[in-house]
C-alpha cells in the first residue's frame, strides 16, 4: 500500500471520527447534565464529567408524574402500530408488485401523491372523524389507521423490494398448488425480512417519538404518552435541567438501544430495497 493511499484512508477516518463526535456529542451532553446537580448547572468553564454522578435525579424525575404509566401508553400504541404496519403494508405491497390486475399502476401511482399531503391537512377532519365515533381520548386514532394500509412510503418500500424477488417462485408455487396468501406468507415475507425490519424500525421511531397525534387526540393525563408526559414535566421543571435532561434520557435510549441493536439489518434493508418502477 503507498502512502498516497494511506494517507486518503487517514483524511476519511479523521472525517468520519469528528462526524461521529459532532453527531454523540449532544447525547453525550444529555446523559452528563442528567447527572448533575442543580450547582454544577452554571459552573463555568462547564466540565466534560460531573463532579459526582447524581442517579437520583432519575428516580425524582421519574416519580414526579407517572412516567410509568406513560411509558407503558407508549409501547401500547407503538407496538400495535408496528404489528399493524408490518402487516397492512405488506399485503398492499405484495397486491401492487405480484398481482396483476386493471389499472394497478396507475392506482398506485395515485396513492403516491398521498407523500405530498402532510399530516396538518388531514388532522382537522380525522379529528372530526374519531370525535363522531366517540373514540377520541383513547389509543383507537393512534391505532387503527396502521392497519388500513400502514403508510403510503411502507407500501412503496415493500413493493419496490418485492418487485426484485423473481416470478419464477411465484410460478413454482402455484404449480404445487399455493395460493396467494401462502406465497405471500411462506415465500415472500421470509426473502423480505430485511426490508421488513426497516419498516418496523421506521414505524417504532416514528410512533416512539410522535407528539402532534397524541396531542390532537389524548386529553386524559392517564392516556399521556412519553412525549406529552415531557411536556408534562417541561411545564414544571423547566428551570431545572438536571431534571430534564434525566426525563428526556428516559425516553431517547431506549430508540438509540433498538437502533444499535437492528442498525445491520437497517442498512442491509435499505441498500437491498431498489427504486424498480
Amino acid at each position: 500500500m503507498n502512502m498516497q493511499s494511506v494517507m486518503k484512508k487517514t483524511v476519511v477516518y479523521a472525517l468520519l471520527i469528528a462526524g461521529s463526535v459532532f453527531c454523540l456529542f449532544p447525547i453525550y451532553w444529555m446523559l452528563r447534565t442528567s447527572l448533575i446537580t442543580m450547582g454544577d448547572l452554571y459552573q463555568m468553564p462547564p466540565k466534560l464529567l460531573p463532579n459526582t454522578f447524581m442517579w437520583e435525579n432519575f428516580t425524582t424525575a421519574l416519580e414526579a408524574y407517572p412516567f410509568g404509566r406513560f411509558f407503558w401508553n407508549s409501547t401500547v400504541i407503538t407496538g400495535s402500530a408496528i404489528v399493524g404496519v408490518l402487516f397492512s403494508s405488506s399485503v398492499c405491497a405484495y397486491s401492487f408488485s405480484r398481482i396483476e390486475w386493471p389499472g394497478r399502476d396507475k392506482i398506485f401511482g395515485f396513492i403516491l401523491t398521498g407523500l405530498m399531503i402532510p399530516f396538518f391537512v388531514v388532522m382537522i377532519p380525522q379529528f372530526v372523524f374519531w370525535k363522531t365515533l366517540h373514540l377520541t381520548d383513547t389509543f383507537v386514532p393512534l391505532i387503527a389507521p396502521a392497519w388500513f394500509g400502514g403508510g403510503v412510503f411502507n407500501i412503496f418500500l415493500l413493493r419496490q423490494f418485492f418487485l426484485g424477488i423473481p416470478r419464477d417462485l411465484d410460478e413454482a408455487a402455484k404449480v404445487d398448488g399455493a395460493g396467494h396468501f401462502r406465497i405471500y406468507w411462506q415465500i415472500i415475507i421470509p426473502i423480505a425480512k430485511q426490508a421488513m425490519i426497516v419498516v418496523g424500525l421506521l414505524t417504532f421511531l416514528a410512533n416512539w417519538n410522535d407528539y402532534l397525534g397524541p396531542l390532537a387526540f389524548i386529553t386524559s393525563e392517564e392516556n399521556y404518552t412519553l412525549m406529552q408526559g415531557l411536556t408534562l414535566f417541561q411545564g414544571s421543571y423547566s428551570a431545572q435541567w438536571h431534571l430534564m435532561m434525566a426525563a428526556t434520557a428516559v425516553i431517547v435510549i431506549p430508540s438509540l438501544v433498538i437502533f444499535l441493536i437492528a442498525q445491520r439489518h437497517f442498512i442491509e434493508g435499505i441498500a437491498m430495497t431498489g427504486v424498480k418502477g
